[in-house]
C-alpha cells in the first residue's frame, strides 16, 4: 500500500501541472495542495456523517424614535459637509453641500443676522441638511465659540446662534527636537498654543534661545476641544516633561483655589521661579553680558552689562517677574524708551529701546510676572530693532543668562493631599509616553 502512494505521487503531480497551466484559480489552489498531497485523506469528512444543526434566535427590539419637529426633522434629509477653502463664498459651499434652493439663498444674501456666514475661516466646516431634491432644511456652521444655525421652520427659515457645546478629550503627545521647539511640535502634530505652553512652562530653567540641542525630547499631556469629531481648539498643558541636555524636568498642573493653578514638580516644588529667563517667547541672543564689546554706534569699546534679543520691532516684552514699575518712559541715555521694574527689595530689570509701551505700564502700576509691558523697537542708540534687557540686584549689574534665580513658593502643606491625588496620574501618563517616538495618544 504505501508503495502505491509513493507511485501515484508523481501523476498527481502532473495532472495537477495541467490543471495549473489551465486556470489560474486552480494555479493558486494548486499551489496550496501540492505540500498536503498523501495527507489530504486525514482531513476530510467521512459519507454520511451528521453534524449538529445550529442553534438560530430571532432578536426584536422596539426602538424609540426622536420626536420630529415641524418642517425639518419630518422631512427625509441628508447631511452633508464641506470644508472651507481658501477664496470660498457662500454660494460656492452651498453648490458643494448640494443645495438647490433658490429661496434659502435669497434669504441667506438677505439676512443680517445671518452675517457670520460671511466670515468664513479656511479649514473649519460647514455643515447641511438636504431633501432629496436639494431644499435646505439646516444649515450649521461653528465661528469660533459660537454655533449659527439656519433651520427651515414652518415654511419660513429662522436663524439662531447658541455657544458651541464642546466635548473634552485628553491627549498625549512626543516629539524630539531636530532644529527648533516649533519645527518638532510641528512634525509631532501638536497645535502652536501647545508648543508656546510648553515653553512658558519650562521658561524659567530652560533659554528656548540658546539651550536647546538636537535630540532633546519632550513629552505633553494637553485638552483638546472637538465639536462634532472636529478639533476646534486646544486646552491647558495638564503635565508636560522636557528632556534638555541629559536633563530631565516635569511639570504637572494643579488647580488649588476655584480658577487658580500653576505648574509643579511631581513632588510639589514650584516650578516656576521668581523670574524668567528671557523676556521674549521668541527671538535669538544679538549681544550678550560682558565687560569689552565694541559698540556699534558710539564705534568704541566699553561693556556691555546686559543682554539684547534681536526681534521684529512690535514683538511683545514680558515682565520677567511680578514687581512695581518704577519708570515708564523716554531715557535721557542710550536706552531710548525704557521700563524699569522693581522687584522684592533689592532685585530690579530694565527693558530698553522699546517701540511703546503696553497698556497700564506706568509708573507705580503692579505688574505679574508674564505681563506684557511693552513691545521691540530700535529707539535711543539702536542700529536695529532689539531689545535690551538687563538684571540687577541692588543695582549690580547680573548676567541674566547665569545668575541663580530665587524660587517661588511650594505646594501649601494643607493643599499635599489634593496635589497628590491630582498629580500621580499626570505623573503615570508621563512615563507611558518616554520612549515612544512621535506618539499620539487619544
Amino acid at each position: 500500500m504505501e508503495i502505491m502512494q509513493e507511485d501515484n505521487r508523481p501523476i498527481l503531480a502532473q495532472k495537477l501541472g495541467r490543471l495549473i497551466v489551465a486556470s489560474p484559480l486552480v494555479r493558486v489552489s494548486a499551489v496550496l495542495v501540492l505540500p498536503f498531497i498523501g495527507v489530504v485523506a486525514a482531513f476530510g469528512i467521512a459519507p454520511d456523517t451528521v453534524t449538529e444543526p445550529v442553534a438560530r434566535t430571532a432578536v426584536v427590539q422596539n426602538l424609540a424614535l426622536p420626536i420630529a419637529r415641524p418642517d425639518t426633522d419630518a422631512v427625509p434629509g441628508y447631511w452633508r459637509e464641506a470644508r472651507i477653502q481658501r477664496g470660498d463664498t457662500v454660494a460656492e459651499l452651498l453648490a458643494r453641500l448640494g443645495v438647490e434652493d433658490p429661496d434659502a439663498a435669497a434669504f441667506l444674501r438677505s439676512t443680517r443676522s445671518a452675517r457670520t456666514l460671511y466670515q468664513l475661516i479656511p479649514g473649519r466646516v460647514m455643515r447641511a441638511r438636504t431633501t432629496a431634491d436639494g431644499r435646505l432644511l439646516t444649515l450649521r456652521y461653528r465661528s469660533g465659540s459660537t454655533v449659527l444655525s439656519v433651520e427651515r421652520f414652518e415654511g419660513a427659515y429662522r436663524v439662531t446662534e447658541a455657544p458651541a457645546e464642546f466635548e473634552r478629550r485628553v491627549q498625549m503627545m512626543s516629539g524630539e527636537i531636530r532644529s527648533s521647539l516649533f519645527a518638532a511640535t510641528d512634525a509631532a502634530g501638536l497645535p502652536d498654543s501647545v508648543a508656546i505652553q510648553i515653553a512658558d512652562v519650562f521658561s524659567t530653567d530652560i533659554d528656548f534661545h540658546r539651550d536647546l540641542r538636537r535630540g532633546d525630547r519632550f513629552a505633553v499631556v494637553y485638552e483638546m476641544y472637538y465639536d462634532h469629531g472636529e478639533p476646534a481648539r486646544s486646552g491647558r498643558v495638564l503635565a508636560a516633561e522636557f528632556i534638555n541636555q541629559g536633563r530631565t524636568y516635569q511639570a504637572v498642573y494643579f488647580e488649588y483655589d476655584q480658577g487658580r493653578g500653576g505648574y509643579y514638580t511631581p513632588d510639589g516644588k514650584n516650578i516656576r521661579k521668581a523670574f524668567l529667563r528671557s523676556p521674549l517667547e521668541f527671538s535669538r541672543i544679538t549681544s550678550g553680558f560682558t565687560n569689552a564689546r565694541f559698540h556699534p554706534v558710539l564705534r568704541q569699546w566699553r561693556a556691555h552689562k546686559g543682554i539684547d534679543y534681536g526681534a521684529p520691532t512690535g514683538t511683545r516684552v514680558r515682565a520677567t517677574g511680578d514687581g512695581v514699575v518704577e519708570f515708564a518712559g523716554r531715557h535721557a541715555g542710550g536706552y531710548g524708551n525704557l521700563v524699569v521694574l522693581k522687584h522684592q527689595s533689592k532685585y530690579t530689570t530694565w527693558y530698553g529701546h522699546l517701540s511703546g509701551f503696553a497698556r497700564g505700564t506706568r509708573k507705580g502700576a503692579r505688574i505679574a510676572q508674564g505681563d506684557i509691558i511693552g513691545y521691540v523697537g530700535a529707539t535711543g542708540l539702536a542700529t536695529g530693532p532689539h531689545l535690551h534687557y538687563e538684571f540687577r540686584i541692588n543695582n549690580v549689574h547680573q548676567n541674566p543668562l547665569r545668575v541663580v534665580l530665587p524660587a517661588a513658593p511650594p505646594i501649601d502643606p494643607a493643599q499635599k493631599p489634593g496635589f497628590v491625588a491630582a498629580a500621580a496620574p499626570l505623573a503615570e501618563q508621563l512615563q507611558l509616553l518616554r520612549g515612544i517616538r512621535f506618539a499620539r495618544l487619544d
